[in-house]
């Protein structure tokens, strides 16, 4: 029996994920004017006070159910070799894709970082959680790619994972205020990188599943 990770019109639905990851972001801000993509966090695209918050709270409940089922389909097909890595990759995805998903589109966060709610908390909370969860996702990625003797995987999965943690490390820097003034401002900008990096590994399994 096929493995639902090497399916692919679920490695179609992967992608088309995603794209959107980033596609519908910037779609919804043309409908927003008060909102910069640079220096705003995605997230806000949700908050109380966006004109397009519906749509996007409801594009992340989709993102971290696809994700959710995504993690459950890499686990399904790395257990039987890999059983230790499995579960982590599981975690891995799993966690993000309910914190920095699910749950970040039934709680908002707001424009305005200096309102702080319940909601709010919440939101931060189940975002970073899952940001730095699904940071590790291409470390081992690399790794299972390693053993697998798929070198070109393995350094590219590493590679994101190094890009992903300096782009990273640049976004939570650039919610400090001794940094205002600085590159570093531009969080928006830095949380796409990272997460574009974060991203790598499951287009380059996706494409590979789906032309190769």
């Amino acid at each position: 029996m096929k493995n639902i990770a090497d399916n692919r019109f679920f490695n179609m639905i992967l992608l088309f994920t995603i794209i959107g990851e980033f596609i519908v972001p910037w779609i919804l801000e043309q409908f927003y004017s008060e909102y910069n993509g640079k220096i705003m966090v995605m997230s806000a695209l949700g908050s109380p006070q966006s004109p397009v918050r519906l749509i996007y709270n409801l594009w992340l409940v989709w993102l971290g159910g696809f994700l959710a089922y995504t993690a459950g389909a890499y686990f399904l097909s790395l257990r039987a070799k890999f059983p230790i890595l499995a579960v982590f990759m599981l975690l891995s995805i799993g966690i993000f894709a309910v914190g920095a998903g699910l749950i970040s589109g039934f709680f908002s966060v707001n424009e305005s970082k200096d309102i702080v709610t319940t909601a709010s908390k919440i939101h931060g909370v189940g975002a970073a959680i899952g940001f730095m969860a699904l940071l590790i996702f291409s470390l081992l990625n690399g790794i299972v790619s390693f053993k697998q003797n798929n070198m070109i995987e393995g350094i590219i999965s590493i590679s994101s994972f190094v890009l992903s943690l300096i782009f990273f490390a640049c976004f939570v820097m650039g919610d400090k205020e001794q940094f205002q003034n600085t590159i570093l401002k531009y969080e928006g900008l830095w949380e796409r990188l990272a997460l574009f990096c974060m991203y790598i590994p499951f287009v380059y399994n996706s494409m590979s599943n789906l032309f190769f």
